[in-house]
């Protein structure tokens, strides 16, 4: 029976990159995103490349339409491995919208595959570097992630409305990619002994579509040229890392996040301790 390796939001950027090299150990590729025909032009992409690959219409916001999708990703051969690119950045939605998707997209996602994977496989979430420019917190309300969805997203809220309506979209994003981190680690406890590995990883800046939301000269770009590297990356570059973490060759990475952001984050904090001595 195919292996196959499920992506969202794999019609561009670091989704497509992971696709193609994933694409090459012979692995049938299912792009998942909300309008089919917008993931066309990858498939085809990865098509002239000798990939098999086809596209789903799915919404990560939406839990039956990834029940629906994960349904269907295992009729089609034996789920190795699925990789959650899908998200939107606070330039691009308001802060609900951010919860919806980069939150509660990667509960719906994990819940939904994860029951239906088995030895040798891995989930891989999408989290950002922006999750380390913060103090990390652990919520109270995170653990009724498991039991109470509502209240969850409800507690979400709550915290975000504390701050005024500006700061909202950009503390979500942040948050959210701060609960993916926790989530991952949860669910790798969860999985891990079935053979599911559930990590995680938080990329920098790289060039990729999403540039397009702040400009190509916009904070992102100014803070990975201050970086240990001093450039973006390329969108092949976490490519590359994305389809390693999530082959036979990563068989004993679980419940880690891999910050990967040619020093961004180290960068930022090698300045923040150098103006305390100063």
């Amino acid at each position: 029976m195919r292996e196959i390796c499920v992506i969202t939001g794999g019609g561009s950027g670091m989704g497509l990159a992971a696709a193609k090299e994933v694409g090459k150990t012979g692995k049938h590729i299912i792009l998942v995103g909300r309008t089919v025909s917008k993931l066309e032009g990858a498939v085809a992409e990865l098509e002239s490349l000798g990939i098999s690959a086809e596209a789903y219409g799915g919404d990560v916001s939406n839990a039956e339409s990834m029940k629906a999708a994960a349904a269907y990703a295992a009729g089609q051969g034996v789920i190795k491995a699925v990789i959650h690119c899908a998200g939107v950045s606070p330039q691009m939605t308001d802060y609900v919208s951010v919860l919806e998707i980069d939150a509660l997209g990667t509960v719906y996602v994990d819940q939904a595959f994860a029951p239906l994977m088995g030895e040798e496989s891995c989930i891989l979430n999408v989290s950002s570097m922006s999750a380390y420019m913060s103090p990390y917190t652990v919520y109270d309300f995170y653990s009724l992630v498991f039991t109470d969805i509502e209240a969850f997203k409800a507690g979400f809220l709550k915290l975000f409305e504390a701050v005024p309506q500006e700061y909202r979209a950009g503390m979500a994003y942040a948050q959210s990619k701060q609960f993916c981190i926790w989530y991952s680690k949860r669910m790798a406890i969860r999985y891990g002994r079935r053979g599911v590995r559930v990590v995680s990883i938080s990329p920098g800046h790289f060039h990729t579509p999403m540039e397009n939301y702040e400009g190509k000269e916009g904070q992102g770009t100014q803070m990975a040229r201050a970086g240990a590297l001093g450039r973006v990356g390329e969108a092949y570059e976490i490519g590359r890392m994305m389809a390693f973490m999530v082959s036979p060759q990563a068989s004993y990475l679980c419940g880690v996040d891999l910050l990967y952001d040619g020093g961004t984050v180290a960068a930022v904090d090698a300045k923040k301790e150098d103006e305390k001595c100063q």
